[in-house]
């Protein structure tokens, strides 16, 4: 059984160890097919992602031989396998990866379950979603990102975290953490200036925290950005939390099932 990851540079993992992929072509070989999660994959698509405007004369001989080469080369890693994991298809080329073998595939699994888990599982929710975001060792493919279809990707595997972060703050704010979560909270919201959920629950964290008169500077720095950057004011779930701290709503602090602490 192979391990694959592309939370973070390209990672290949046998029972041994890691296995290198060398040669950037390789690399975006691999990525593409991976971020797939077993649909196939057209050569069209697998030539343009590879090379985008530096197409070789015989594409499709270019492409066999790139396909040849990683299938030898996963067959060395699994020498039990009866199957070779590369298969041709009629609508292109697939790498066949099951459960629990590409950490992203794992991830947004486990992001979705979150989801759909009610307020009383905070704990629990917190805990998942802290192991999850375990899992990110640096930017998808450690920056390499290839063609569009790695970068759609990319940018689908980043929004996911985006999510698994505002569910896990709502989850620890549900449990009272307060304070234990300001700091991250605190760099989330330095980082995504402009994601106002970030905002909301750094806001709700500092009241909680004892910090109301920082919390409603939050927010006037917020509305503040909002307009120079965007031209537009605060949305209602913003404003509400900013009204919430004003009246000392005890939502804030004691009640899990607030939509105050709860990411829509």
């Amino acid at each position: 059984m192979l391990k694959f990851s592309v939370l973070g540079a390209l990672q290949v993992r046998t029972v041994s160890g890691p296995a290198e992929i060398s040669g950037d072509l390789q690399r975006v070989l691999v990525q593409t097919l991976l971020v797939s999660e077993g649909q196939p994959v057209s050569g069209e698509s697998l030539v343009e992602e590879m090379w985008g405007e530096s197409v070789p004369d015989n594409q499709a001989n270019a492409l066999q031989a790139h396909v040849s080469r990683l299938r030898r080369k996963l067959r060395g890693l699994e020498p039990g396998r009866s199957e070779s994991r590369v298969t041709i298809h009629p609508s292109g080329y697939r790498l066949t990866v099951v459960d629990g073998e590409l950490d992203a595939a794992e991830f947004v699994r486990t992001v979705r379950f979150a989801e759909s888990a009610g307020a009383e599982d905070a704990a629990r929710t917190a805990r998942l979603l802290g192991d999850a975001l375990a899992m990110w060792r640096g930017p998808v493919f450690g920056g390499f990102t290839g063609g569009t279809l790695c970068q759609l990707a990319g940018a689908r595997y980043e929004e996911y975290r985006m999510r698994a972060m505002e569910l896990r703050f709502d989850a620890e704010l549900r449990l009272g953490r307060h304070a234990a979560v300001l700091a991250e909270l605190t760099e989330a919201h330095t980082n995504h200036p402009l994601r106002e959920r970030f905002c909301e629950q750094l806001m709700i964290a500092m009241y909680g925290a004892g910090r109301q008169a920082d919390a409603l500077g939050v927010f006037r720095r917020m509305r503040r950005h909002l307009d120079d950057e965007l031209g537009i004011q605060p949305s209602p779930a913003l404003r509400r939390v900013e009204s919430a701290i004003l009246r000392h709503d005890p939502a804030l602090v004691g009640d899990a099932r607030s939509p105050l602490l709860q990411t829509a």
